[in-house]
């Protein structure tokens, strides 16, 4: 649970890191409560022929204000993420390559942590 509170505190911050842990329970979560949410209200009956044709309701801009949040937070932390791994925030842009994007986004999302290329380690002080 305190992983997922740091996820919406961390909400808007780039520069830190998150651990696969930090990252994964959070961005499950989300799914599974967009889901239930989607259920819930009924956002199914606005999906015709595959598009998705929104009517104005309350139901329907809770959707898009919930969703828009969920983006912003999720995009922070892959971030977080990917700062982790020691790689640059534009590693996200690769997601735009067709197929292999997304693939290697998310084998990326699932590396081990890596010290950070700047950290000075007390080791080699001595």
């Amino acid at each position: 649970m305190s992983k997922y509170l740091d996820f919406w505190r961390k909400m808007t911050i780039f520069n830190a890191t998150a651990t696969r842990s930090q990252y994964w329970i959070p961005t499950i979560a989300n799914y599974f409560i967009l889901a239930i949410y989607y259920a819930v209200t009924n956002q199914s009956q606005y999906v015709v022929n595959g598009t998705y044709q929104m009517q104005l309701s309350i139901n329907s801009i809770s959707f898009v204000i919930i969703t828009a949040l969920l983006w912003l937070a999720n995009f922070t932390v892959r971030a977080r993420r990917l700062h982790d791994i020691n790689k640059s925030n534009w590693w996200m842009l690769i997601e735009f390559v067709p197929l292999i994007g997304s693939i290697w986004l998310f084998i990326l999302m699932l590396t081990d942590s890596k010290p950070s290329r700047w950290t000075i380690n007390q080791a080699d002080i001595n």
